[in-house]
């Protein structure tokens, strides 16, 4: 861990050079990659300062405990610096765990009624509004994607783009079924009902960029067009064709006298049904991440339990039971969100220890 914390110190030095630098604010992107890598850095060389601190402190106090009147004073010194160290090397440790790579991304809430009928589109609604007010808390933008409705003013399905910082690390172990226990609306006995929701956390992928062809992957072909086109479109050999061997697409294009016009064009083209590939093929696995997180819907695929009569939400991968529904459901579900990142950040340390 102590070479990683020097390499790293090391690092944001020639961040901090590196962004100084005129050369490095003309390519925005380049920019932005190395303000995020010192972002991310910057705190862990912080902390690990005050490590390489304490550290000097205990060492100095060691030196102290040789004269007999500052011995007293040498071992309360010695006692803080050492419990500090403790500490800090447990938070350096945390901050050395791997990331996930969409943390920072923004996200697409997906809450779809599962077993229960109304009820179940009802809450639906209320965990809309849950995770409509925790976002607003946390200062994120909030976009509904697409909504469709019940009878009762539940929802059946609705989905949400949340927009800001650390959104998909905050809710990514929102996905699963969430079940609900509950005198429903349409209950004229009294009797409390099972219902479920499930929901959907993807993180927002990114926008695919500009198809970058090598032209060793082009066979381009001229040809005589055919048609109408007076004398000159037959005498040269005007019309292009333009074969993309990687995905075998083959686009034409003969309706300009320049051929140097007609391969601009077909090129275009060719852009446009390369990008469209990747778009369909993205959706396709969007498609099957949403399927793999949602689960059944069914009343016995949950990960929470949210029981309105005893007024607890409990979270049953973690255990944990908190009496608070009322002000979770407001959106206060930050205790819930740390304890699962908690639990999360314990595996890791604990797969680290492993190896």
């Amino acid at each position: 861990m102590r070479a990683k914390l020097e390499h790293l110190d090391t690092r944001l030095a020639e961040l901090n050079s590196l962004l100084t630098l005129e050369e490095s604010t003309k390519d925005m992107d380049v920019y932005r990659k190395l303000t995020r890598e010192h972002s991310d850095i910057a705190t862990v060389v912080e902390q690990f300062g005050l490590y390489r601190q304490a550290e000097a402190d205990l060492a100095a106090a060691e030196g102290m405990r040789a004269d007999p009147e500052m011995k007293a004073f040498a071992d309360e010194e010695q006692k803080a610096a050492a419990a500090k160290m403790v500490e800090l090397e447990a938070s350096l440790q945390k901050a050395l765990l791997p990331k996930d790579e969409n943390d920072d991304r923004n996200v697409f809430l997906e809450i779809r009624a599962g077993t229960g009928g109304d009820e179940s589109a009802l809450f639906a609604a209320d965990l809309l509004r849950m995770y409509t007010r925790f976002a607003e808390r946390q200062g994120w933008k909030i976009e509904v994607v697409n909504s469709a409705e019940s009878d009762l003013g539940g929802y059946k399905e609705v989905v949400l783009r949340l927009v800001g910082q650390s959104v998909y690390s905050r809710l990514k172990f929102e996905s699963g079924g969430h079940r609900v226990q509950r005198v429903p609306q349409t209950e004229t006995q009294g009797r409390i009902h099972t219902s479920a929701c499930t929901v959907a956390v993807m993180p927002e992928a990114d926008e695919i960029e500009a198809v970058k062809i090598n032209p060793a992957e082009l066979r381009i072909d001229t040809f005589r067009a055919s048609g109408a086109g007076g004398q000159h479109i037959n005498k040269t050999d005007s019309a292009v064709r333009i074969t993309h061997l990687p995905t075998g697409i083959v686009v034409e294009c003969q309706d300009d006298r320049s051929q140097h016009r007609n391969k601009e064009q077909a090129m275009k083209v060719l852009v446009s049904r390369i990008m469209d590939g990747r778009q369909r093929e993205q959706h396709q696995q969007e498609a099957q991440t949403r399927k793999s997180l949602i689960g059944s819907g069914d009343r016995s695929d949950r990960i929470r339990t949210y029981n309105f009569p005893q007024g607890r939400i409990t979270d049953h991968r973690i255990n944990l039971t908190l009496y608070k529904i009322d002000a979770m459901m407001d959106g206060d579900i930050d205790d819930l969100c740390n304890a699962l990142a908690s639990e999360h950040q314990a595996e890791l340390l604990a797969a680290l220890g492993d190896n």
